[in-house]
């Protein structure tokens, strides 16, 4: 079971645009499977197309159908988005449950309804899972991409079993503790020259939390260049004025 055996189904959406939100949506997470029943706008469609942005070649293969049946035939397990709690006798989990229900080797569908009514009675029969989104009870309906985005982090979240790891390409390096120390004993011999650190008895102890400050933040080496820059130019105006 992976993301490649996921589909999104979306029965009989109305705008373009939110077919080419959801596309997008759909290659943000990597998940390459969309298919289309009964649009009512015209398909191909131009719309879907310029909001797909980046994810035109999902909408190339996307797939439509001019029935949910057909639709789903070959999938095993069909979950349904709906922002409702409906009069029918079908197991009602939240979307931070679903991921739970999805089995081994087994292909899964999920079902969006059109942007104005969602899904009906008839079309919630097909599904295994009726699913919702906790949201505001008194607005609970969401656009049709972002619900669909919802999902597609969630199974993002539960198919990628590795941690994902976030690096810098910020490229200066940590100062050293010597490029720091130098900065420091050039700050304290500015405040000694200006009368800063008085009365004298307290010299000592402000010069320790000065250390503290600067050690604590991790500055790099460029970081120390720009501070050092600062500080002389600050001199450099008050020995002038």
């Amino acid at each position: 079971m992976s993301l490649k055996n996921t589909y999104f189904v979306l029965v009989r959406p109305q705008l373009g645009e939110n077919i080419g939100s959801t596309a997008r949506a759909l290659k943000n997470f990597n998940i390459p499977n969309l298919r289309i029943v009964n649009p009512r706008c015209v398909w191909p469609n131009q719309k879907a197309i310029d909001t797909s942005v980046g994810a035109k070649n999902i909408l190339k293969t996307t797939k439509v159908y001019n029935s949910l049946e057909k639709s789903i035939g070959n999938l095993d397990i069909i979950f349904a988005s709906t922002a409702r709690v409906r009069k029918i006798n079908k197991k009602i989990i939240s979307i931070k449950d679903f991921t739970k229900k999805i089995k081994k080797n087994k292909k899964i569908g999920i079902l969006f309804g059109p942007e104005a009514s969602g899904l009906s009675n008839d079309e919630l029969s097909y599904a295994d899972y009726l699913v919702t989104i906790p949201t505001n009870k008194n607005f609970s309906s969401l656009n049709l991409s972002h619900s669909a985005i919802l999902f597609c982090y969630q199974l993002y979240q539960y198919f990628n079993k590795k941690k994902i790891g976030f690096v810098s390409t910020y490229k200066s390096v940590n100062a050293s503790k010597a490029e720091i120390n130098k900065f420091l004993s050039f700050i304290i011999k500015g405040l000694d020259n200006k009368g800063f650190l008085q009365p004298i008895h307290k010299r000592q102890s402000m010069i320790r939390n000065i250390n503290n400050i600067f050690h604590r933040i991790n500055l790099s080496e460029q970081e120390i260049r720009i501070l050092l820059g600062i500080f002389t130019t600050l001199n450099d105006l008050n020995n002038k004025s």
